[in-house]
């Protein structure tokens, strides 16, 4: 019954998305017949009990929070002054551009929470910078495709923040999660841009020196983004605000960092509001519609009926992941993040909770695998967002032939969480406890 279920639900779901149906309206309508065929006489009642707490939960706020700080900063023009004073420092060894893309990257990260925009905001402002300099191309894309998948893994992520609230985690104690694994992939990233630019010098460029008097001076575009991310995650880590009242602290700085740099306008804010409004709603009803069908298979017993055909295997944890990644690739080709994250986390994350995995781990496994997703062809958003961001014409082919190798470092990524755990894990078991 339950592989009946299951099986029927995401095929509908499938042929809905395949369709152009938006994914709010696939999961709804395919949670609404659920309810109609399984449970008739109740079904209205249910859907409007499961709706109101949904679309009025105090954590899910601090998405449209996040998304506005992420939006002032971009169009105060903050993140080309960030990657610009980047470039500087980095500018003068070899590749020193491309390591620009991944750093910059890192950071916006941190005020963004989110990997569209971290790809379309720093792709934007440093792909003008490349023309006539002799970078391979391939490698300048692909790396600005892969550096945009950290807006979900380094802190503030909106798929961090999606996660614990569908498993009922800590989500500062994923935020402080995220952090250390952000940096250390950030590292492979850079890693594999220096093995590329030893094996092929020509790739990586020619560059112009820059004086330290510039360097020195670039610190003033620096600095009070970092001071604005210290607050945003400080405030979190020492347990001063909650992730949403985080959020509203930091709108309230790139506000004020906007105003100093004299970036703000009526037309300004009202593009950034609006965008913000538009990116929110889209996630927020993904949400309540992923709500409405959980609940229905739930109500049909069909995670615990998983649970328990999967107990039975006798499978060890070490198996059970390996299967839930070759899932997620398999998945990552066919929808979109968001839709992963509340079609399968509500149902896999129990069944590897039940195997001794910590929950917070976990939370830090999922979204690399989703960063996967996200340039992974056919459907990898960032893959479609730096293709249309280039200058040269071509396909988008390209982007795909630069991203890819940077998925064997997410790959590696994940090993090196599942070996030595505690990379994740020693930020929220000092800050909060065991």
């Amino acid at each position: 019954m339950s592989a009946i279920v299951l099986g029927t639900s995401f095929g509908l779901l499938i042929i809905f998305l395949s369709m152009g149906v938006y994914v709010f309206a696939s999961l709804g309508t395919v949670a609404l017949i659920l309810f109609w065929v399984f449970i008739p006489a109740k079904w209205h009642v249910l859907t409007g009990m499961l709706l109101w707490p949904a679309s009025t939960n105090w954590l899910l706020l601090s998405i449209p929070l996040f998304v506005l700080m992420g939006e002032l900063i971009l169009r105060a023009g903050i993140a080309d002054r960030l990657y610009r004073a980047i470039s500087y420092w980095l500018i003068g060894i070899p590749g020193g551009l491309l390591y620009s893309n991944i750093v910059a990257c890192g950071i916006f990260s941190a005020v963004s929470g989110s990997s569209v925009a971290t790809a379309a905001t720093i792709g934007t402002v440093a792909i003008p910078n490349f023309a006539s300099r002799g970078y391979n191309e391939r490698l300048v894309l692909g790396s600005l495709a892969a550096g945009g998948t950290l807006g979900i893994l380094i802190p503030p992520s909106i798929h961090l923040i999606l996660y614990g609230y569908f498993t009922g985690t800590s989500i500062g104690k994923l935020f402080m999660a995220g952090f250390m694994p952000g940096l250390v992939l950030m590292l492979l990233f850079m890693l594999l841009i220096f093995g590329a630019s030893i094996l092929s010098p020509n790739w990586t460029g020619i560059e112009n020196k820059v004086s330290w008097t510039v360097r020195l001076r670039s610190l003033k575009d620096f600095v009070p983004t970092c001071v604005l991310i210290v607050i945003v995650l400080g405030s979190i880590y020492r347990g001063v605000a909650t992730p949403t009242e985080a959020a509203g602290y930091g709108v309230t700085g790139a506000f004020l960092l906007g105003l100093c740099y004299r970036s703000v306008n009526y037309r300004m804010l009202s593009e950034a509001v609006t965008s913000t409004i538009r990116t929110s709603s889209f996630i927020l009803m993904i949400v309540i519609a992923g709500n409405l069908f959980n609940y229905a298979l739930v109500i049909l017993d069909v995670p615990q009926q998983i649970a328990s055909a999967v107990g039975g295997l006798g499978l060890s944890q070490w198996v059970l992941l390996v299967v839930i990644i070759l899932l997620y690739i398999f998945l990552g080709m066919f929808m979109e993040s968001f839709t992963i994250v509340v079609t399968t986390v509500p149902m896999l994350a129990p069944l590897l909770f039940a195997t001794g995995k910590d929950p917070v781990l976990l939370g830090v496994l999922f979204v690399i695998l989703l960063e996967m997703a996200l340039i992974t062809p056919p459907v990898g958003l960032n893959l479609y967002v730096i293709h249309g961001l280039r200058q040269t014409r071509g396909s988008i082919n390209d982007v795909i032939v630069g991203a890819l190798p940077f998925v064997l470092c997410m790959l590696a990524m994940i090993g090196i969480l599942t070996l030595f755990p505690q990379i994740a894990l020693w930020l929220p078991q000092t800050m909060f406890g065991s």
